[in-house]
């Protein structure tokens, strides 16, 4: 046993001679002569940044004509003057009902309900993602459209929209179920 620990002590001095041997030496002369050669180079040049020319404002002019990506609504109207003044206006008084802040381009039929007494229901779908569920009479769309008429696939309504000079003129709208697409 204490062969092998005289052995251990010997390697152990060995080894710590062998490192001190390898320590000295030029120390860091290398890396001095490579910092002195990279100072003395010459320094880069920095290019200066372009110039760039001032925003000049657009003014858009076509602002109060239809959007180009919307689809036109077909309105056939006939201004006569031979007409009787129409009896038809919107009931002002009349509480809003939830469908009413929605305009009809952002609602969509999703599908329909059967009550147990055989009358049916439309199940409508905002532009916030909710469904509300509809029947003949209720009231949807920012133009006072009441709804005449509901089958599997489509809801009928009629709007109450203003023709000029103070009168209303009724004008009939439908929904088609949305096929998912």
């Amino acid at each position: 046993m204490a062969k092998q620990h005289a052995a251990k002590a010997w390697l152990g001095i060995c080894l710590v001679s062998l490192l001190t041997a390898c320590s000295q030496g030029s120390g860091f002369s290398d890396l001095d002569k490579f910092m002195a050669d990279t100072r003395a180079k010459p320094r880069g040049h920095v290019e200066p940044l372009p110039e760039f020319n001032a925003y000049e404002a657009f003014s858009y002019s076509a602002a109060d004509r239809r959007a180009p990506f919307e689809p036109p609504i077909d309105v056939q109207l006939t201004m006569v003057d031979d007409e009787p003044a129409s009896d038809v206006e919107p009931d002002l008084d009349r509480p809003k009902e939830v469908l009413e802040t929605v305009g009809l381009k952002d609602l969509n039929m999703v599908g329909t309900l059967t009550d147990t007494s055989g009358g049916l229901f439309a199940l409508i779908r905002d532009n916030a993602g909710g469904v509300h569920r509809v029947r003949a009479g209720n009231y949807m769309g920012q133009n006072y459209g009441r709804i005449v008429g509901i089958s599997e696939t489509r809801v009928e309504l009629v709007e109450i929209v203003p023709k000029g000079q103070g009168e209303w003129v009724e004008r009939p709208r439908s929904l088609s179920l949305d096929d998912g697409g």
